[in-house]
């Protein structure tokens, strides 16, 4: 915690004067739904500045269901697409993500409900490796359930509808900071 206190107590003096402009109001191009998971870093990998993306981070990046009620996710999916008129959402999923392993595995998550019940809303279970360390396929099948999830959501289906709104599935690969994206026309995902 010492470097980050440190790093805190300085931002304002390195930065101010750049992010004062942001006081004005905020306009991001994208919204980024991704893991919640450390090793990504949306602003990182994209090299976006403050202000250019409006970030959606969850556990397994999982779009639950919109009709479970009124939720974070839906209420920052609905903020972006209404609200601030993104043109574009990721939904970007990783190697070596935690969540999808234990998906797959069948891990025992009796010991963590609240992380159980979240993951019960992933969208189907991801077909993988169980001993795949990266879980790369499985990881990728799960974004593609939870970009049909999100593409279900009542704001971004209309959005979609009059073309004023594009969908993006990523894959984050942790261990060489290579990004996939996607391609419908050879249903897999290719280096950007």
């Amino acid at each position: 915690m010492k470097t980050l206190i440190e790093h805190a107590r300085t931002f304002a003096h390195s930065q101010g004067a750049e992010l004062g402009k942001l006081a004005a109001g905020q306009s991001p191009y994208a919204l980024f739904i991704t893991c919640s998971d450390s090793r990504v870093i949306p602003s990182l990998i994209t090299g976006a500045r403050p202000g250019e993306l409006f970030e959606l981070r969850t556990a397994g990046n999982i779009v639950p269901p919109y009709d479970v009620g009124p939720s974070s996710e839906a209420a920052t999916i609905e903020y972006a697409v209404k609200v601030l008129g993104v043109t574009d959402i990721v939904v970007c999923g990783h190697s070596h993500c935690g969540a999808v392993g234990a998906l797959v595995r069948g891990d025992d998550l009796s010991a963590v409900p609240a992380v159980r019940e979240w993951l019960g809303h992933a969208a189907a279970l991801p077909a993988g490796a169980p001993d795949d360390p990266q879980v790369a396929e499985a990881a990728q099948h799960h974004v593609l359930g939870q970009v049909l999830r999100l593409m279900s959501y009542p704001c971004v289906e209309t959005r979609l509808r009059d073309e004023r709104l594009r969908v993006h599935a990523w894959f984050y690969e942790v261990h060489t900071g290579g990004v996939l994206a996607y391609r419908a026309e050879s249903d897999s995902f290719e280096a950007l």
